[in-house]
């Protein structure tokens, strides 16, 4: 179930509040185990079945990595958590993956298992294991109400999208928690300018990029379109499903952590991945490269640890050689600035800016290709390799037809809006009070015409 869907902003949710609010304190975890169980069982029960046995097993494991911490059983309880939880990613998300790469190099023709991937399986496999190590190493006390863990691994505003919540995070929250007006009207505003970011720049961008796919008309100025296109694209549908995720949290009395800072404002790739998807990089950085020694080894250790990570950081988001090659695109990236480059960025503001978006767009190109051969033919043909014509009408049509939404893209993924809109509120604070739920209301009437009408409305983080 989407979240920018009529079932759930006008089915679901309502009566998941309804539940939730009349529910007598002890029960509010049940309440969200119950409601987050529906709302992920919607479509293929079955995959209910594959999250509620890991979150029995990431109960169970770490119950006994407490009770034993400090001991060798100890740790022989986090290897079986944390291999369990990796083989389970393993089967449903990469098994087709390693058949398919032993065909390439073999030549054979083992056949493929078809299993289908559940949704959200990266995202909760996480939690669960940053949960078991947190145990282990004492960071938090192992959780004895299965139902507080089972409500925080399966939370549906975070479940399927992220960002990916860490148990530490939210433990006390998890026992006792502030619901106030202050805090739902904060949500409230925070997941409909979310739905906004991806229902009507998402959604549009989304449209453009699929038209380009479909083109028998490509040129070099098309191609770049569908590359500025799809960098705005996935910014704002995945940070507007973690505005989303982050409201409903408010609403729900909990404090998620920002996903999100404005990462192409970034003067370099180090900002950049500072600023973007930024639960999955702290996530790398503690429970990957810190422990593999970080920074605090020798340079061709630390260069190691860098391709680590960053090779892990690809794999994660899919089971294909495009994301593997634009994980290690990136760790090639952050070792030549570490070594010589960010010396010279640092002399031109203006310099490393357009550096930074030129490399991002480049590897998104390389993020949404069906291989690497369809990567290569794109990057070569948006500089004028491959017989590729430089213009072409189609280009010109859809620039004008998109040109709004591509601008307020660029404009709406700066800071810009926010400062203008706090100056406002600020000096007009009685106007804005009863403006802002009249505009609300409206964006929402808005969004909910183009949902009736059938829009294009698909999730790229899905497949993760």
């Amino acid at each position: 179930m989407l979240f920018s869907s009529i079932p759930f902003l006008f089915y679901f949710l309502p009566c998941v509040l309804v539940l939730y609010f009349i529910a007598p304190k002890p029960l509010k975890n049940s309440v969200l185990l119950i409601t987050s169980l529906v709302f992920y069982a919607w479509d293929k029960p079955k995959f209910a079945i594959i999250m509620i046995v890991s979150i029995v097993l990431g109960y169970i494991f770490g119950l006994l990595i407490g009770k034993f911490r400090g001991t060798v059983m100890s740790k022989v309880f986090l290897a079986l958590s944390v291999g369990s939880s990796l083989i389970t990613l393993g089967i449903f998300k990469y098994t087709d993956f390693f058949i398919s790469s032993f065909n390439s190099v073999s030549g054979l023709a083992v056949p493929l298992t078809g299993i289908a991937l559940p949704i959200g399986i990266s995202f909760y496999t996480f939690q669960i294991l940053s949960y078991t190590v947190d145990v282990y190493r004492g960071d938090v006390a192992a959780q004895r109400n299965p139902i507080s863990l089972a409500a925080y691994v399966s939370m549906f505003p975070q479940l399927i999208a992220g960002p990916i919540v860490r148990y530490s995070d939210i433990e006390k929250q998890l026992v006792s928690r502030s619901h106030n007006f202050d805090l739902a009207a904060q949500g409230i505003r925070r997941f409909v300018l979310g739905l906004g970011k991806k229902i009507l720049i998402a959604n549009s961008l989304g449209e453009l990029c699929d038209t380009f796919r479909a083109s028998d008309d490509k040129s070099v100025l098309f191609y770049w379109l569908y590359a500025i296109a799809f960098t705005l694209h996935i910014y704002f549908d995945f940070s507007g499903y973690s505005d989303m995720a982050i409201g409903m949290g408010k609403i729900f009395g909990f404090e998620f952590l920002e996903n999100f800072d404005y990462p192409y404002i970034s003067g370099s790739v180090t900002e950049f991945w500072r600023r973007w998807h930024m639960s999955l990089g702290t996530w790398f950085r503690d429970y990957v490269y810190i422990p593999l020694g970080g920074n605090r080894v020798s340079k061709i250790k630390w260069f190691r640890n860098i391709f680590v990570v960053w090779f892990l950081t690809g794999f994660w988001h899919g089971a294909a050689w495009n994301f593997i090659v634009w994980g290690l695109y990136f760790a090639i990236l952050l070792v030549l600035e570490k070594l010589w480059l960010k010396k010279y960025l640092d002399k031109s503001k203006v310099l490393r800016h357009v550096y930074v978006m030129l490399l991002v767009i480049i590897s998104f190109v390389i993020f949404n290709a069906t291989d690497m051969g369809e990567a290569a033919r794109y990057i070569a043909a948006m500089f004028g390799f491959g017989n590729v014509p430089a213009f072409s009408a189609e280009w010109l049509y859809y620039l004008r037809s998109y040109a709004v939404v591509i601008a307020a893209g660029i404009i709406g993924a700066t800071p810009l809006p926010k400062m203008l809109a706090g100056k406002i509120c600020a000096k007009y604070e009685k106007v804005t009070n009863v403006i802002e739920p009249v505009v609300l209301v409206g964006l929402m009437i808005v969004m909910t015409a183009y949902l009736v009408d059938g829009s294009f409305n698909p999730f790229l983080y899905f497949r993760f």
